[in-house]
Order: C-alpha cells, then sequence, then structure tokens
C-alpha cells in the first residue's frame, strides 16, 4: 500500500467535499477513490469521514489527521522541490584540469564571464601539462588538446580545434635562412616539446606528402610558453600551438616556416567520466566553452 498515495487521495477528497469532485481531479473513477478511502481507514483502524446518502464529514480522528496529512504532504512537497532545484543548480566546487599554456593564454580571459554567469559556483583549476588520470584525482573535467584520445573510460566532448604552426623569430632567420624544404630543417636548430604527441618528431603534410622530421636534443622543453619565449630570443625554430602563436605571427615578433606544410590537426576535448546525470556545474562549463573556445584567437571549430 502506497501511504502517501492514500494521504494525498484522502486530502482531495476532504478539499473538494466528496468524492465525485475529487475523483475528476485526481482522474480515477468514484468507485475506486472510495475503495482507497476504505484501505486507509481499514489500514489506519479508525474512521475518518462519516458518510451518508448527501454528505459527508471529518469525524475529530479524521480531522487531525487531515491536518497532518497537509503538513506531510506539504513538507515533502517541498523537498522535492528543493532536491529539483538542486538538480539544475550551477553550484558547488568545480575541479577542472587543463594545460598550462592554454589556460593562461586562452582560459584566462574567459573564467571572469564564467565566474560571474555562476555566482554560487567555486572553481578549482590545476594546470598540468601532462596528461593526468581525470578519475584517479577526482576532476570533474579535463581539457586535452590532442589529436586522438585512448581513454576509453572517459566521456569526450569536442570545444574547438588548433594548428601547430612551424615558426621562427625574424632574428634567427636573418642569420639562418629560412628553409626551403622538409629536408632542410635538419640543418637549422630545432627546439622540441617534450610532451608532445608523437614526441620528438614532427609530422608534416606538405605539397609533396607526409614527411617526418627528427628533432635533436639540444633543447627539449616541457613548458609550450617557456618554448614560445626561446624562439622569440632567436635560439631556434619550434612547433608551437596557433592559440599561443597568433599575436606574436600577426605583429610579426614570430614567422611562418614551410607555410605549405601543415601538423595533423589538433582537438581541444573536454572529458569527464560519464555521461548520464551530467552534473549542472559540469554541463554549464561545457557549453560555455564551446560557445566562447572558438571564437578565440588561434582557434576555430
Amino acid at each position: 500500500m502506497d501511504s502517501f498515495t492514500l494521504m494525498r487521495a484522502f486530502r482531495r477528497i476532504v478539499e473538494r467535499g466528496g468524492l465525485a469532485r475529487a475523483a475528476e481531479d485526481l482522474g480515477v473513477s468514484a468507485a475506486g477513490l472510495s475503495k482507497q478511502l476504505r484501505q486507509l481507514e481499514a489500514h489506519l483502524g479508525v474512521v475518518l469521514l462519516q458518510r451518508t446518502t448527501r454528505r459527508m464529514a471529518l469525524t475529530t480522528t479524521g480531522q487531525r489527521y487531515y491536518d497532518e496529512c497537509c503538513r506531510l504532504l506539504d513538507d515533502l512537497d517541498a523537498l522535492e522541490r528543493g532536491i529539483a532545484g538542486q538538480a539544475t543548480a550551477v553550484s558547488g566546487r568545480l575541479r577542472v584540469n587543463a594545460p598550462h599554456s592554454f589556460a593562461l593564454s586562452t582560459l584566462s580571459p574567459l573564467l571572469p564571464r564564467f565566474l560571474q554567469q555562476h555566482p554560487q559556483l567555486a572553481l578549482d583549476l590545476v594546470l598540468e601539462d601532462r596528461l593526468l588520470d581525470a578519475v584517479g584525482e577526482g576532476f570533474d573535467v579535463s581539457l586535452r588538446l590532442r589529436a586522438e584520445l585512448d581513454d576509453s573510460r572517459l566521456v569526450a566532448r569536442r570545444l574547438a580545434s588548433l594548428q601547430q604552426v612551424l615558426c621562427a623569430a625574424p632574428s634567427y632567420l636573418a642569420a639562418h635562412p629560412a628553409p626551403q624544404t622538409v629536408q632542410a630543417l635538419q640543418q637549422h636548430t630545432l627546439l622540441a616539446y617534450s610532451l608532445s604527441d608523437p614526441p620528438g618528431s614532427w609530422p608534416l603534410q606538405g605539397p609533396d606528402g607526409q614527411a617526418t622530421v627528427t628533432l635533436g636534443t639540444r633543447v627539449a622543453v616541457n613548458s609550450s610558453q617557456l618554448l614560445r619565449d626561446l624562439l622569440l630570443a632567436g635560439e631556434g625554430i619550434g612547433a608551437l600551438p596557433s592559440f599561443l602563436a597568433a599575436a606574436d605571427l600577426a605583429d610579426g615578433r614570430l614567422q611562418r616556416v614551410l607555410p605549405d606544410h601543415r601538423f595533423p590537426p589538433r582537438i581541444v576535448y573536454a572529458v569527464y567520466p560519464t555521461a548520464r546525470h551530467l552534473p549542472p556545474k559540469v554541463r554549464a562549463f561545457i557549453e560555455f566553452l564551446q560557445e566562447t573556445l572558438p571564437t578565440c584567437p588561434g582557434l576555430d571549430y
């Protein structure tokens, strides 16, 4: 027996002043509603309503039971509304992992707007270029810039796309004439990003097909920001993500090298443990990035 269903039926009978009108409200037959009332009285072992052919009235016990029913049902409705509200509210602590250079150059200008839109949200942002275990480290969302994802435990949402840009400073190219072929790159100082995928090489697609450049070991760094600084200082040729190189290329502080050659495109992914019952805070963050990231310099959808 569903006690709450019987309580709601009893309350409606009292409030509507009879079985027929209450049954119409509830979408059941008057006979069925009368049976529910008898079940409730039998369960309680008391008479709640005095019934005659012309009218019904609450007994003293029925009045007390009606008052308590109203209180309990109102409290239950308030509880359910509160839980439903929590299920749609963007609040709580959002733990996000993002690559260091991407966060500083691209996320940083966007985050104030996101936080202003959701004042009840707390943000815990961890910057790390290495791939962290999103599940094991307890992140709600991890942002990954990869050509491919290989963690089948995670759900991935595409946010934007980017290119790797082969470039150097004008000062370096003035002292070392720009290479005209992929093979000529091997005669130059090549600066490596040690966390690249694949590591230690540049797969380049050009007019004559694909070629792979093997990088030397003189300079290898695990920070795209530091790599950019070295390139600006004229230390060699390197590959930067387009979001990091865009402003320097536009202002002439860096120049493209072999502009008719391309790296495989990379995708900015949001990865998270599950798509079922996605928390509102996670959904809001992902949707915000899907809207804003493709408009940022060096990014596209």
